[in-house]
């Protein structure tokens, strides 16, 4: 008999062997259930086919290719993926809305003799609890903002407090993003929206609300994903501890940080092209030429100047967020970086006394 689950906590999950996604390739890629594996029923393309047919011929001539698709496309899982599977295994199966997909897989799996149980509403019953936790429902996290200019390392500081014991979310790593005009990373586009609200919440439900969670300070969207309001909401209340370093070692910093797009002139004169246009065309040309002749810390420092500093300035000057302290670092190597992470662990122990 198949079973029908109606929550999508972390508990209720739990209890499976194995979360079985049988969308499509494309829907997985774009976001899933944490921790599901891919067994699609139909191909990308087969559902198009399929689609097609549906659309242009007759809803039978469809259903009879689907059910034949989908029938070679189980055998194959079954001979494969779970020929290991012992005979107390159990899966839980979701589609798009818990239909014809997921039933066709359950049923054949309940024949075998799994005990197995399908989503009720599929993909879009997760789908809401995520709409809700993360754009309805009030962010538990007792948030502490790592501040700071452009080049200041914020995120390094961040990484190192994570050794440290201390509670952070990484917004970042969880976007795939450096979080600047610069900060695309080679090789790995970011997440879908949906993909990065789902490592987000995943991430969320993972820590203390009852101990303090440092967040590095970004702006309402990093590359292409945008913090949900929950969290976002709660970032802009959130008391702040500000780095700060000399600009010149900032620029050291950055070039060693963005090494990627300073060995690649072609990007690096992409993104030079995306500034803002209010910057003079003089100045863009004197950057251009810095990048020609490789001077990447002066180009650093000058994009700085003109551009990242007055920006920072101008906000946090507006900022009435509470200031817990200010930590003047002489130095980025993992020296000062260590010095830095000890001392936004010290004002978050005072904070708490």
């Amino acid at each position: 008999m198949i079973q029908v689950l109606d929550s999508v906590d972390a508990r209720a999950l739990a209890a499976f062997d194995d979360i079985i996604d049988v969308r499509s390739p494309s829907e997985f890629a774009e976001d899933h259930v944490p921790g599901a594996i891919s067994l699609p029923v139909l191909t990308d393309a087969e559902r198009a086919q399929v689609g097609t047919i549906y659309v242009q011929d007759s809803a039978f001539k469809a259903r009879r290719l689907g059910a034949a698709l989908v029938a070679r496309n189980i055998a194959l899982h079954l001979e494969t993926a779970l020929g290991d599977r012992p005979a107390n295994w159990r899966p839980l199966i979701y589609c798009w809305r818990g239909g014809q997909r997921s039933g066709a897989m359950a049923t054949i799996l309940g024949q075998v003799g799994w005990r197995t149980t399908v989503l009720n509403g599929g993909y879009r019953t997760y789908r809401r609890r995520v709409n809700a936790r993360l754009y309805d429902e009030a962010c538990p996290l007792d948030v502490i903002l790592l501040d700071g200019c452009t080049g200041v390392g914020k995120t390094e500081v961040l990484a190192r407090l994570a050794a440290r014991g201390v509670q952070t979310l990484d917004l970042e790593a969880l976007a795939e993003h450096r979080g600047s005009l610069f900060g695309a990373l080679p090789g790995r586009p970011q997440p879908h929206q949906k993909m990065f609200e789902t490592r987000l919440l995943q991430a969320i439900d993972a820590l203390d609300p009852a101990r303090p969670v440092v967040v590095e300070a970004e702006s309402s969207k990093i590359g292409d994903c945008f913090i949900p309001p929950a969290l976002w909401s709660r970032m802009l209340a959130a008391p702040r501890i500000e780095l700060s370093a000399p600009v010149g070692e900032r620029a050291r910093y950055l070039v060693g940080a963005y090494a990627d797009i300073v060995a690649d002139p072609a990007a690096l004169g992409a993104v030079l092209t995306r500034l803002p246009r209010h910057l003079s065309k003089k100045d863009m040309e004197a950057w251009r030429g810095l990048a020609a002749e490789g001077a990447f810390e002066a180009l650093a420092e000058a994009l700085m100047a003109a551009h990242y500093d007055p920006a920072y300035r101008r906000a946090s000057g507006k900022d009435p967020r509470p200031r817990l302290g200010t930590l003047d670092l002489t130095d980025l190597g993992p020296h000062g970086l260590n010095a830095a992470a000890e001392g936004v662990t010290a004002l978050l122990a005072s904070r708490a006394t």
